[in-house]
């Protein structure tokens, strides 16, 4: 009989283990997924983001024309302010605490991410899409095509 008390013990026990572990497993997996969902922002213009300024957002845009960007590296680096039009036409002023991308002025279309503060959007990331080199219609002068197969012998 003490051999059937210390086999059901055992027994008893590998069974709180793996319940243990199944349950460390269901709340690790809880917390992941509560981590991803917390995190989310969304696409959306300058309207929405004014109506909920606590949230961050991605907002789509262009630089507005003939509007100042201000950068003094001598002052900040690591900071600039400029104005941007998003999808919907609402300008904006927009302050990227990040250094000012080479060639910024010459970008086709911006994506700010981050949130409303103090009347601005405050970015703290830039994912920028730069003209296209390769145009067809802004091939440079005395640039032909060119066909190198392989049966040709001039050089």
């Amino acid at each position: 009989m003490l051999i059937f008390v210390g086999q059901t013990f055992t027994l008893i026990l590998t069974m709180k283990k793996i319940h243990i572990l199944a349950l460390i497993v269901v709340v690790a997996a809880i917390g992941v997924i509560m981590s991803l969902s917390v995190n989310t922002s969304t696409y959306a213009g300058f309207s929405e983001a004014i109506d909920n300024p606590g949230r961050e957002y991605h907002v789509i845009g262009k630089l507005s024309p003939g509007k100042p960007i201000d950068f003094d590296a001598l002052k900040d680096a690591n900071s600039f302010t400029f104005y941007m039009l998003d999808n919907n036409g609402q300008e904006m002023k927009v302050r990227y605490s990040d250094s000012k991308p080479q060639d910024f002025e010459k970008l086709d279309q911006i994506v700010v991410i981050g949130k409303i503060k103090d009347n601005l959007f405050e970015a703290h990331k830039m994912n920028l899409k730069c003209p296209s080199k390769y145009n067809k219609d802004q091939t440079p002068a005395g640039f032909s095509e060119k066909n190198f197969d392989s049966d040709s012998t001039s050089y």
